[in-house]
Order: structure tokens, then C-alpha cells, then sequence
């Protein structure tokens, strides 16, 4: 109640504020017109013209003409970014005309690092500054969907899946959890998750290295995002209403169809010896059709926006709704965001505050990979009905004797399975600034952020899989709280002393972090006998299970920047911050987290002179940053307090509780060292920009659970050491070029270019090697390579298997038959172990790039972004299920296998019940992921102002755009573009959601 309490009031107080900013002034007594130029006489449109004093304002049009009402003894005040502005005395006059100066001060762009901003000609280290335009071209879910192809050094992989969160790396993997980086929201450290509206962005900086991060010390080690919302801007108010539809479709297999996977089906058992299935000719499912679907994506957005002399307001609405390519899985966001602001003398503070519903429905069970439906449509046969009376359910999956497969029917599942998780979330944040004199500030921020989430599994009765015990009707639901509490102070000198420019930041922060969760089970669910449908409340069932949890944290952070600029030749930063974090022991608890930074820019040296380069600066960096992204308690024991045990002649029973965890209190933070080289180049009057880094990455005591043996006591999960260390190495370049040719024609383009290699320095804990499926992880190598068997082509007779030996003339292979796949003997002992086992390729991309270009003329423009990474291995799951034949599933269309009448071929002869040719731990699945995708292109086409000037408008335009249409590759999978969170095996494609195709309409008027 306390918080809804806090919400309306809060609620009421800005509304109130909203209401008295738009007030009408004064009465006006005569009409004001003229056109603003440029120096040189060019029209400027759009720009700001108030009456000084009070809120009434307006836009001048496409050809800087404005009219506006105001007072014979009025004074216009004339504003625009990037130029200078101008008060003029209305003095009577009807008639004002007036240009204005190209303000050189402004044209320099700011960026925030961070508790700051600097202009971005003064940076030292590393940072990628991303226009906010790029993202809202695009239909995502998520920011980081939106930031692939746009930065050097961000890789980002995500998918289809309604609600799903991309994974971005910011100069590749830092540690062996592949943790997200730190988000920073308008001063509020949090998260840019699919909750989160990505049509409110203003602007994006990316902290790449770690004299860029360091001020966020101990958080910041995987790299920082620092975004910030839009604001309102002195003028009348605004409205901006944005609608954009997409349909949405979904990359499909190429199975073999009835006929064909009859025959080689029957070919798989013949050749193995097996009696036949018995299989239903009288059904021809295509399981795709029944399973995939075409998209829908809307995504409708509000605006409203304005100020006054000394106040500003923004209040956006959105609605994100996505109804998947997948049946039954679904995606629904409602956000709400006020900004405002206001400033009195000295004084200044402002808010930001964002709510949000989100909603996903998911398809698919707990089942290993059962339930997953890119990989049930593959293994499911043509000849399964989707319906059979026959089993309980209802469904059709399989039969023993005529379709021997264990996939779940996914219509089953849709049908059988309610999945939901659903999220409220509200965040922001309250600051106050004071300005005592010109060269001092202090700051204080107060962030807060709570989430409400709920999540239902509601399973009836019925089966989805071939012999599939019985399971009575349940729910399984959980409720839960997470709140983040913000305290921040901050005190900043600024100060200039002749050609010395000096600034000094101090502050401390404290965050709390507090999530609790109940959870409850009953079975047996009541059924509504006048619909059929399950009852899913708790209380309407009965074996009931509960249960909960609460965890809590701290951080407090005291820290410092100094930056200094000598003639705006020499640059200096340095920063330190110490953290100390309540998920270590008292003894391991703080950290000092340091950096420095230096820029020389040798363009404005005496000594410098080119036509050609028009800015040149060199910088170098250091900096350590930290990680503590390790649960809450793992430095302590866990202690299960739910045993019994019997004692004495009476047999009693007393409860018992034991240890069953082990626990290292010796935990310590995680360091990364890094340094950068780089420069920043200007040429051809900065039309053409450079910017090149080279860094080595190391992280120092990595946090992570290596497995250990049950027989040590241990259980719930591998205990956490500081054991491992990784490096990065890599080179970033980027390059743009900007164009206006004319008044009715510009275009740019840019290009970006990284190359980075990761490497083990060492796994810890005395252990060699890490092997998890068909990768190992050793010293001196990148993590997750391939370890497999290697393939030497086919046997085309008996002679050649004959002759297949070791050097001391044993046969290698004396089981193969003709068509069998050869196996290479690595270790010479006569046999095919798993000794002859090596590391053949890496899946890691030997380089990443991304090209962007935008042109304009008159009132069209036009975008595209591509994306390539180029030089990874993958190793491809469908092809491994669909190829093997010693198992039950569909086949790929129109494949060859090996029989004496076809022997020139690569596919190998196919057999029921043998594992000989369908080895999973072989070369034979692992393919080049190289690609390269036109991610998005799009057309616009803004209606000239006066077409729409009579109906209240003063900005109208279309728009029509694509994304994923194009992909170059040589992959045969679904996607190369595939996401896969276990570090591991990162470059494993095991039914993996494909990202879609895109095309959308968007519409957007303001006025």
C-alpha cells in the first residue's frame, strides 16, 4: 500500500508541474515572421523560437520559416544545436530575419563516461559512441539487438524467440561465465532487458577498456553501457506518434518428404539387419507447417515534450507486442516513462522514472531436449499423425514397431503446457544539483528500482512422447520481489588557469540489492466441467509443496577522477575506486580498482602542419577493473536442515542437519588488467574519421565452479574457487566518411573491423585441461576448442579396409564394411579410441566487421547495416541428428548415401542400430560459420510541410524497412547467427532459435 501510496503521489506532484508549465501567458498583440539562415544564408530548419521570459514558443518549418505571437517590447530568443544563440528585441518590428553562427564549442560532441561528461575530443580511452537513430531503425526487443554491427570490439548474438535477450560481449570473454556488461541507465545502475523501451534511447556510449570503466570499479569488468533518455527541450509542446507493423518468418529445414524418408528409413534398417518399422503410409505430416508460423511485431509509441526557460518535460507511452513465429510462444511489453526537470538559480534537480509490464509465453517442457521445437520437427516422423485418439492426450508421437522416436509432439506441448512469466517493473532515479560557484557542483542521486514477477507452469493431463509414464495435472508458480536501492554523492571542481584545464571528481556510492522469492505446488487440478479448462489456483488441487528464499547485498564504493588538459595538446585522466561487497568474507572484502589514461594530440602542435589530416591524437591507457559476479553466500557454508536420523533403544527420531556444500572463504575478487594503444585521425576537414585500439586483456583469480567428485561430500553445485586466468588480445579499427554534396543530397558511410583472440593462460586448481562435450579447454589455447575424432573419407572396398593400418601392420578398423566412414588412428595404436581424439579447429571468428551507410535527398533517405564474422568452426546440431541413421528421426532432402551403385559420394552408407557412421564426436559435424548478413535496409519518405500543414502537422513520415533477408554462408544449419551461453561450447548449434525475417511499415507524425 506504502508503495502505491508513493507512486500516486508522486504521480500527482508531476502532473501538477505538467499542468502549470503549459499554462497560456499573457495576451499577445501582434503576429512575428521571418526565415533563420546560416551565415552563409542557407535556411536552418526546425529551429527553436521562444519569447523570452515565458513557455510560448515555436519551430521554424523545412526553409527556417517561422511565425509566432508576441508583445511590440518582447525580446525572440532563436536556439538550435550547433549554433550559437540570439536574443532579439521585437522593438515594434513584424519582420524579423535572422542567421546564426555556427557555435564551434557546440560542435564538439559531449560523451558521458560517467558520473561526467567530456567532450568527445578530449577522450584517452576507449569508448564507442552510437547514434540513437541507428537503434530506432530497427524492430528489437532488446538494446543490445540493436547495437550489432554498429562498434568495434561489441559482439552481439541473439535470436527469434519472443522476449529473448540477446548476449553481448565487449571485447570478447573476459572470465568463464559469460556475464553481460554493466548497464548505466540516466545514473541508475541497472539492466537494459527486454522490459526496458528502446524508442526512449536519446544516446548510447559503449566503456570498452578499462581506464574508460574504471570509475565503476568492480562492476565494470565485462565492459559498461551508459545510455541515456530523452529530454524535453525548451519550446511549445510536442507530440510524436510512432507506428511500425512487422511480419515476421522464420528460416525452415529441408526434410525429406514422405517418400523419401520412407526409403531411405527402410534402407537405414535393411542395411543394419533390423526388421522394418511398420510405418503409416496413410499420413504426411509436414511437421514444420503445423509447428512454425508466420510473425506479427507491433510497436506503438507516444511522445509528448517541451519546457520553458528553466523546466522541461518528456513523457513517453509504448506498446511492444510480438506473437512468434513458434506456436504458443509470445511477447507483450507496456512502458510508461516521465522525465522532467527544473532549475532555480543554483539549485537544479530533475527525475526519471520508468514503469513496465512485460509478459512471455514459452513453449516446451523440461525434457533435455524434448520440447525444444527446432529440434521435434527434425526427429518427428512425416508418417506420425498430429492427433491419435489412441493415446492419453490425445496426440501423436511415436508407436513402438511403427515409429520407433522419442521427440515430443511440440502441438502437444503447446496444448498440454502453460508457461508464463510475467514481470512489473518500476525504475528511476531522483537527482539535486548545486552549483555554489561557477566552478564547483554537487551532485546527489537517488536510484531506486523494484520488480514484481510471476511465473505459472500449468501442465495437464495427457502425454506428448513415446512411453511416457503417467503424470497427474499440476501448477508450479512462484512469486517474487527484487528492489535496488541507489544512494550516490558526487562532488566535481572544474576549473580553468591560463592554457591548464583541470577537473576533480570525488564521491561514494551505495547499493543495496535485496530479492525474495515463494514458490508452491499441488497436483491433481480441478477441472471446470462446463469448459474443460484447469483451474490454476494453489488452492484447488492438493499434495502440496512450498517454499521461498530471500537474498541480500551490499556494495559501497568511494571514488575519484582527475583530468587534466594543458593547451588542448596533453590529456591526463586517472581514476581510482575502491569497492567492498558483501558477497566476500571480511578478509577478502575491498578492492582498489585504478587506471590512468593519456592523450596527446599532435595535430595542434607548432610543429604540425597537413592539409590532408585535420585532427590527429594518440592515446594510451592501463586500468584494473573487477568482478564479484558470484552469488550472495558462496564464501559460506550451506547447511541443509531438513534430515533426520534414529537414535537409542527407543529408536527416536531427531532432526539432524548437515553441510551439504562445500564453501571457499577464501574468495576474492576477480581482477582485469588491461591496456590500450589507439588513436583518433581527422582528415579531409574531419569528413573522414579514423579511430584505431590495440589492448591485452588479462583477468587475474577468475571466479568459477570447476566440477568436482560427489565422493569429496559435495552437493547442490560446484564450489566456487579463484582459479583460473584468461587473456584477450585484439585490434579494433573504425572509419567513417560524411558527404554533403549538396543542398538536396548527403550520404555517409562506415566501416568497423575487430580482430581478437582469447586465450587460457592457465585453468588452476592443478588441473591441465577442461573437456565438456567435444570441446577442451587447456593452457595456452582459446576456450571450448574442438576436440573430436578426425574423418579420412570413405572406404570404397574391403581392400582398403584391409590396408588400413598402424605402423605395426594392425588393421585399424576390421569392423568397417564398404561406405563406412575412415577414422585417422592419431596415436598409431591400431584403434579408433578416444585417444585419437585433437584439437582440429576453434569456434571463435578470426575477425568481426560491420558496414553502415545512410544517404539523403531532398525528403527520401535511405539506410543499410551488414554484419560478417568470418573464420569460426560450428558444429552443427541438426545435421548430426538428421545424418546419423543409427537413430529414429527425419532426414535431410535429397542426400546421397553411399551404396555400391553410388560410391562417389561423401555421405556414407546408412545403417539401423550401429553407431559406426554417426559418431557425435567426429569432424564430420563441424562446418565453416562464416557469414556475412544484410541485418536491416530501409527506405523513408518525410511529406513536405506544407502537404500537411493544413491538418496540424509539422513532420509526417513512411518508412519501410528489412532485416535478415540477405545471409551469405556456406552453413547448412538454420543460422550461423546463433546464440549459445555456455562458454564452452559456444560454437555448439543445438536447436538454437534462428533469428527471423523482418519487413515492416512504420508510420510517425508530430506535431
Amino acid at each position: 500500500m506504502r508503495t502505491k501510496l508513493r507512486f500516486e503521489f508522486k504521480l500527482s506532484v508531476f502532473l501538477i508541474f505538467f499542468t502549470l508549465s503549459l499554462q497560456s501567458m499573457q495576451a499577445q498583440n501582434s503576429e512575428i515572421t521571418g526565415t533563420v539562415t546560416t551565415t552563409e544564408g542557407k535556411p536552418i530548419p526546425f529551429v527553436n523560437v521562444i519569447l523570452k521570459g515565458t513557455s510560448t514558443g515555436t519551430s521554424a518549418d523545412m526553409d527556417g520559416n517561422y511565425a509566432i505571437s508576441a508583445p511590440a517590447d518582447g525580446t525572440l530568443v532563436f536556439s538550435y544545436i550547433g549554433y550559437a544563440t540570439r536574443e532579439i528585441a521585437i522593438n515594434g518590428q513584424t519582420e524579423i530575419n535572422v542567421n546564426l553562427a555556427e557555435d564551434l564549442a557546440a560542435l564538439d560532441e559531449v560523451v558521458v563516461v560517467g558520473y561526467g561528461t567530456q567532450q568527445k575530443k578530449d577522450l584517452t580511452s576507449a569508448v564507442s559512441v552510437v547514434d540513437s537513430e541507428q537503434i530506432s531503425k530497427r524492430q528489437t526487443t532488446t538494446v543490445a539487438e540493436s547495437l550489432q554491427g554498429l562498434a568495434s570490439g561489441v559482439n552481439v548474438r541473439g535470436g527469434g524467440q519472443p522476449g529473448q535477450e540477446a548476449r553481448i560481449e565487449i571485447r570478447g570473454l573476459k572470465n568463464l561465465q559469460g556475464s553481460n556488461p554493466l548497464y548505466v541507465i540516466d545514473g541508475l545502475v541497472t539492466t537494459a532487458n527486454r522490459d526496458f523501451n528502446p524508442n526512449d534511447i536519446e544516446s548510447i556510449q559503449i566503456l570498452k577498456d578499462a581506464a574508460a570503466a574504471a570509475i565503476y570499479g568492480s562492476r565494470a569488468a565485462n565492459g559498461v553501457i551508459i545510455i541515456t533518455t530523452k529530454k524535453g527541450k525548451q519550446g511549445p509542446l510536442k507530440v510524436t506518434v510512432s507506428s511500425k507493423m512487422s511480419i515476421t518468418d522464420i528460416p525452415r529445414y529441408d526434410l525429406a518428404s514422405q517418400e523419401e524418408f520412407v526409403r531411405l528409413n527402410n534402407m537405414a534398417y535393411d542395411n543394419g539387419g533390423v526388421p522394418r518399422q511398420e510405418l503409416d503410409l496413410s499420413v504426411n505430416t509436414d511437421w514444420q507447417e503445423e509447428v512454425f508460423r508466420t510473425g506479427l511485431i507491433q510497436d506503438q509509441n507516444v511522445s509528448f515534450s517541451g519546457g520553458g526557460e528553466n523546466s522541461s518535460y518528456f513523457i513517453s507511452g509504448n506498446y511492444f507486442g510480438n506473437k512468434g513465429t513458434v506456436i504458443s510462444t509470445d511477447f507483450d511489453r507496456i512502458s510508461f516513462r516521465v522525465n522532467s526537470s527544473g532549475e532555480k538559480g543554483i539549485f537544479s534537480i530533475g527525475e526519471n522514472l520508468a514503469l513496465s509490464n512485460a509478459k512471455t509465453d514459452e513453449i516446451g517442457g523440461s525434457d533435455g531436449f524434448r520440447g525444444n521445437p527446432f529440434f521435434d520437427v527434425v526427429r518427428l516422423f512425416p508418417t506420425i499423425p498430429v492427433y491419435d485418439e489412441d493415446n492419453p492426450g490425445g496426440y501423436g508421437y511415436g508407436k513402438s514397431g511403427v515409429a520407433n522416436v522419442f521427440a515430443a509432439n511440440p502441438v502437444a506441448l503447446a496444448n498440454l503446457i502453460d508457461q508464463e512469466s510475467e514481470n512489473f517493473r518500476i525504475r528511476g532515479n531522483v537527482w539535486a544539483e548545486i552549483d555554489p560557484f561557477p566552478w564547483l557542483n554537487y551532485r546527489f542521486n537517488f536510484g531506486y528500482e523494484t520488480s514484481f514477477d510471476e511465473y505459472l507452469y500449468l501442465r495437464r493431463e495427457g502425454n506428448w512422447t513415446l512411453n511416457q509414464p503417467y503424470e497427474p495435472s499440476f501448477t508450479n508458480q512462484n512469486r517474487a520481489q527484487s528492489e535496488t536501492i541507489l544512494f550516490e554523492n558526487t562532488l566535481t571542481f572544474k576549473k580553468e588557469f591560463g592554457k591548464h584545464n583541470l577537473s576533480l571528481l570525488v564521491g561514494t556510492t551505495y547499493q543495496k540489492n535485496k530479492y525474495e522469492q515463494i514458490n508452491g505446488l499441488k497436483r491433481n487440478l480441478l477441472i471446470n466441467p462446463n469448459t474443460g479448462e484447469y483451474f490454476d489456483v494453489l488452492d484447488l488441487g492438493d499434495q502440496a509443496q512450498v517454499g521461498g528464499f530471500r537474498n541480500e547485498s551490499l556494495l559501497l564504493s568511494y571514488l575519484g577522477r582527475l583530468e587534466y588538459n594543458f593547451d588542448d595538446r596533453y590529456l591526463l585522466n586517472a581514476v581510482l575506486r575502491r569497492d567492498g561487497s558483501s558477497r566476500f568474507s571480511d578478509a577478502n572484502k575491498w578492492s582498489n580498482f585504478p587506471s590512468v589514461s593519456l592523450g596527446w594530440r599532435l595535430s595542434n602542435e607548432s610543429f604540425f602542419n597537413s592539409e590532408t589530416i585535420s585532427d590527429l591524437k594518440l592515446r594510451a591507457s592501463y586500468g584494473e577493473l573487477g568482478s564479484g559476479n558470484i552469488g550472495n553466500y558462496e564464501y559460506q557454508g550451506f547447511i541443509n536442515t531438513f534430515g533426520a536420523i534414529v537414535l537409542g533403544d527407543g529408536q527416536t527420531l531427531y532432526p539432524s542437519a548437515t553441510q551439504v556444500r562445500l564453501a571457499n572463504s577464501e574468495l576474492r575478487w576477480e581482477t582485469l588488467k588491461q591496456t590500450n594503444i589507439g588513436f583518433d585521425m581527422g582528415l579531409l576537414d574531419n569528413k573522414l574519421q579514423l579511430t584505431g585500439d590495440y589492448f591485452i586483456a588479462k583477468t587475474e583469480d577468475v571466479l568459477f565452479g570447476f566440477p568436482i567428485l560427489l565422493s569429496t561430500g559435495n552437493d547442490g553445485g560446484n564450489p566456487i574457487s579463484n582459479a583460473a586466468t584468461v587473456e584477450n588480445r585484439g585490434f579494433e579499427l573504425s572509419a567513417s566518411y560524411t558527404e554533403q554534396v549538396n543542398d538536396d543530397f548527403n550520404f555517409n558511410a562506415s566501416v568497423n573491423f575487430t580482430r581478437l583472440r582469447n586465450e587460457l593462460v592457465s585453468l588452476g586448481n592443478g588441473l591441465n585441461e577442461s573437456i565438456q562435450g567435444n570441446t577442451i579447454t587447456k593452457s595456452g589455447e582459446p576456450v571450448g576448442m574442438w576436440y573430436v575424432l578426425q574423418t579420412d573419407g570413405l572406404f570404397q572396398s574391403q581392400e582398403e579396409i584391409n590396408n588400413y593400418t598402424n605402423s605395426e601392420g594392425d588393421v585399424i578398423q576390421p569392423n568397417a564394411l564398404p561406405g563406412d566412414i575412415r577414422f585417422k588412428d592419431v596415436n598409431d595404436d591400431g584403434q579408433i579410441t578416444n585417444a585419437d581424439k585433437t584439437v582440429v579447429s576453434s569456434p571463435w571468428p578470426d575477425f568481426e566487421m560491420g558496414f553502415n551507410a545512410s544517404a539523403e535527398y531532398k525528403n527520401f533517405d535511405f539506410s543499410m547495416n551488414w554484419i560478417g564474422s568470418f573464420g569460426a568452426e560450428i558444429y552443427n546440431g541438426f545435421r548430426s541428428v538428421v545424418d546419423r541413421f543409427d537413430d529414429d528421426s527425419n532426414y535431410r532432402a535429397g542426400i546421397q548415401p553411399w551404396t555400391p551403385e553410388n560410391p562417389n559420394t561423401d555421405f556414407p552408407r546408412i545403417v539401423r542400430g550401429t553407431t559406426l557412421n554417426s559418431r557425435g564426436d567426429s569432424d564430420r559435424w563441424l562446418e565453416d560459420g562464416s557469414f556475412i548478413r544484410l541485418k536491416y535496409v530501409g527506405i523513408g519518405y518525410n511529406i513536405p510541410e506544407s502537404a500537411i500543414k493544413s491538418i496540424g502537422f509539422d513532420k509526417a513520415r513512411i518508412s519501410l524497412s528489412a532485416q535478415n533477408i540477405i545471409t551469405i554462408t556456406d552453413y547448412q544449419g538454420l543460422d550461423p547467427e546463433f546464440s549459445n551461453p555456455n562458454i564452452f561450447q559456444r560454437g555448439v548449434d543445438f536447436g538454437s532459435y534462428p533469428n527471423v525475417q523482418n519487413y515492416s511499415l512504420g508510420v510517425e507524425i508530430g506535431f
